[in-house]
């Protein structure tokens, strides 16, 4: 059992964490390099060196990194086609992902899947898939495998608030309660699906309680909070383990940009998006670590500028690299035909 410290915020109150320093200061690193590698991103998008397709993960960090320190190293992990965010968080070479941003050849995808399909097997990351709701079933079908293969391991299934709107969403969530698989569905509401809000779209606005219809465990997660997601993830990872089944898990979160890069999202307020931006997750880590003096300012200042030549060192990688050749177009399209499609 960790023991609780007792913090003192930036407005003098006092609160409680159970979570050690070290767990802080990763959340505080990872949760920068996310924020970083993104406004990096959205930066060159505007100068067209990157094009097509992007989607931005910021203020979202929470519910990667808080996630990744809830799990294990051979759990296997899913999203949408906001997807920079997840890689980067379990350990993604930062290189690779900016690389794909630019159709390198030495992207984690070869340069031909962009934003929206990124992939990295090394840390289990499965993808980066752009048909909304169509990775559910798929989450649902990585964890049969751990299951049938005993493996003990688990799959995070991530989806956004439109996704549960799919037919898919409530199939693949009959099929894992009803077989009992070692999955977590987690739903990452921010609000919009797209530029239309979940209070247009459906009676239910509290996403988490869709999970009722199949007397799934379900419950709503403030993922502004790092700290409230690895809770909620650990908890629901422990019941996958034991062999009880799913959970859904409702991240309340919120983008700060746009759906994608075209979006101007005018649909919302400049009041709404400021009050989420003063519970910024990254802003609030670091109150959490200089309140308890694990680091100094300059302590801070110092990862800001290693994330800084982390980032720039991954454009200047992406830059500098190759485009696919030709002959690619017709490669990873079929499975060979030696492959062993059965493997006792």
């Amino acid at each position: 059992m960790e023991k609780e410290k007792t913090k003192t915020s930036k407005n003098g109150s006092t609160a409680k964490t159970k979570h050690p320093k070290e767990r802080y200061l990763f959340w505080f690193e990872n949760m920068l390099l996310m924020r970083r590698f993104e406004e990096k991103a959205g930066q060159l998008y505007g100068m067209q060196k990157i094009k097509g397709f992007c989607h931005l993960y910021i203020g979202q960090e929470a519910c990667a990194s808080g996630a990744k320190t809830a799990t294990r190293e051979g759990d296997k992990w899913m999203t949408a086609y906001r997807d920079h965010g997840i890689p980067l968080a379990l350990g993604s070479d930062p290189k690779a992902l900016m690389a794909e941003l630019f159709a390198k050849a030495t992207g984690c995808s070869k340069g031909k899947g962009g934003s929206m399909h990124f992939f990295d097997k090394s840390v289990n990351f499965v993808g980066g898939h752009g048909i909304v709701g169509a990775q559910v079933p798929m989450g649902a079908g990585l964890a049969f495998a751990e299951k049938y293969n005993k493996t003990g391991n688990i799959a995070l299934c991530y989806m956004g608030d439109g996704a549960v709107r799919q037919g898919a969403f409530h199939e693949a969530l009959n099929m894992a309660m009803t077989w009992k698989l070692p999955v977590i569905f987690i739903i990452e509401n921010n609000g919009y699906a797209m530029g239309t809000s979940v209070e247009r779209t459906s009676n239910v606005t509290e996403l988490y309680k869709l999970g009722s219809a199949f007397d799934m465990p379900s419950e709503p997660v403030n993922a502004m909070r790092p700290e409230d997601v690895h809770e909620a993830v650990a908890m629901a990872a422990d019941r996958a383990r034991r062999g009880d089944g799913p959970t859904l898990l409702e991240f309340r979160t919120y983008r700060y940009k746009g759906h994608s890069m075209s979006d101007p999202a005018k649909y919302r307020t400049k009041e709404e998006l400021e009050e989420y931006k003063e519970q910024d997750p990254i802003e609030h880590v670091r109150d959490v670590i200089l309140s308890n003096g694990w680091a100094e300012e300059s302590d801070l200042e110092a990862i800001e500028e290693k994330i800084k030549a982390i980032v720039n060192e991954s454009v200047t990688f992406a830059e500098e690299s190759p485009y696919p050749t030709p002959d690619e177009v017709y490669k990873d399209v079929y499975v060979d035909q030696n492959y062993p499609y059965i493997v006792d």
